[in-house]
């Protein structure tokens, strides 16, 4: 059965069904093969979005949309701008910080290409960047929206396999920090070179200027994370807290946002958490056939006759991740996935938490890989180009974020260090 449905959902990837009913149909025919009742892909595709923390996921898309259409995107570029572009290259720095910043109240890598790449891609392009390379590098710091809390795909891993959201929230923050740096290192670099970026200060506020226009915009990481970090509330409770807060800002202090512009930003939402939901709900399906059929068990036991040790674990597991990511939406891999390799992984003696940071970086490194990157098609659609004409210019930021995954997955400090001091443990 597991073969058939498996062969089933690539052959449908192959002839570009979507990913949500490409799982659903391969979850179909396994269960038409195994002659069970068809109610049971009822009560499964129910029983998978009915989780209280997946209510977070359409409260945190739609505060990222309320913050593209606020003016709290905006004014979050001009006070990264402020801080890191007065040096040369410092435009795309900029876009680095300021997707790092967006991240930590967005939770959605989609989200924060839109939101910011709408500002900063034709900005780039005004101080003579290629735009395939202006695009590649939206794409590629938006990832950073998956990554530092609170993030999305972290939802999904913890209530797969059964790990502390909030741990998983205060580990993100290390992978966040390494990959931003790594990124506006290379950036830095990479223009120096390339001599671009010269004029990137030009129409760059003070600090002072920026941080008081920017003031309640950066109020909004603080509280959302604070709250979190504080117990004053969980991670879903946060997300409504998000809308809240961003509503009051883009309408009574920003007053970029009139009444009738709430139906295009909501009806937006919907849509986006609609294909998330839908995504996830086959994706449980898909997940229960294939653990009753015993792969899950079976899996595990082969992994731990073959790779011998955590060193071959973490090389053979980053690897079936990396490819993977390529064709399978990243919460959907998480979902089918988690619940299969993190007991593995713990027999290995890696921390669950530690192994979800690596599960999620990698699967994002698939938000911008050919050929169902979602980050890439949100870029291609913001700089108005086709995604073939990004690949040559995307492939240098795909090997600095594998870089900085391997550096990750092998020094576990870097996800654990600050969980291990707020948690005592």
């Amino acid at each position: 059965m597991s073969a058939v449905m498996l062969s089933t959902m690539m052959l449908c990837f192959a002839l570009t069904v979507s990913v949500a009913v490409s799982i659903g149909l391969a979850s179909i025919v396994g269960i038409q093969i195994e002659n069970i009742n068809m109610l049971i892909s009822v009560k499964e595709m129910f029983n998978a979005i009915n989780k209280f923390p997946l209510a977070a996921i359409p409260f945190f898309i739609l505060a990222g949309n309320i913050m593209e259409s606020g003016g709290i995107s905006r004014r979050l570029v001009e006070f990264a701008k402020s801080l890191v572009g007065g040096v040369q290259g410092g435009l795309p720095m900029t876009c680095v910080l300021t997707c790092m910043i967006f991240a930590s109240v967005s939770g959605s890598s989609v989200a924060t290409t839109f939101a910011i790449g709408a500002i900063l891609i034709p900005a780039l392009i005004k101080h003579g960047y290629p735009v395939t390379w202006a695009a590649s590098l939206q794409a590629t710091s938006a990832e950073l929206g998956v990554i530092i809390p609170p993030s999305i795909p972290l939802i999904l891993y913890g209530v797969s396999a059964e790990v502390s959201i909030g741990e998983l929230f205060v580990a993100g923050i290390g992978p966040g920090i390494l990959i931003s740096c790594a990124l506006m290192l290379f950036v830095w670099i990479y223009c120096r070179i390339k001599g671009w970026g010269k004029t990137d200060g030009d129409g760059r506020l003070s600090v002072g200027q920026a941080t008081w226009k920017a003031g309640w915009a950066l109020l909004m990481p603080v509280i959302i994370l604070g709250g979190i970090y504080g117990g004053v509330f969980t991670p879903t409770e946060a997300a409504a807290v998000a809308v809240f807060y961003s509503l009051v800002v883009g309408i009574v202090i920003y007053r970029e946002i009139k009444l009738p512009d709430l139906y295009r930003i909501l009806r937006k939402s919907v849509i986006s958490s609609a294909v998330i939901m839908f995504i996830i709900a086959n994706a449980g399906l898909f997940a229960f056939l294939i653990t009753r059929a015993g792969v899950p068990e079976a899996i595990g036991l082969w992994l731990q006759d073959v790779l011998q040790s955590p060193f071959y674990f973490l090389i053979g597991v980053n690897a079936t991740l990396f490819l993977i990511g390529m064709f399978i939406e990243t919460g959907a891999a998480i979902i089918v996935l988690a619940p299969i390799l993190a007991p593995v992984a713990m027999h290995f003696g890696i921390d669950p938490v530690h192994f979800g940071m690596i599960m999620v970086v990698n699967l994002a490194l698939g938000m911008i890989t050919p050929p169902f990157g979602v980050n890439l098609f949100a870029a291609c659609t913001v700089a108005k180009i086709s995604l073939d004409r990004m690949i040559k210019d995307l492939i240098p930021f795909v090997l600095v974020i594998i870089v900085c995954l391997m550096i990750i997955s092998y020094v576990p400090i870097i996800s654990l260090g600050l969980r291990d001091l707020v948690y005592a443990k």
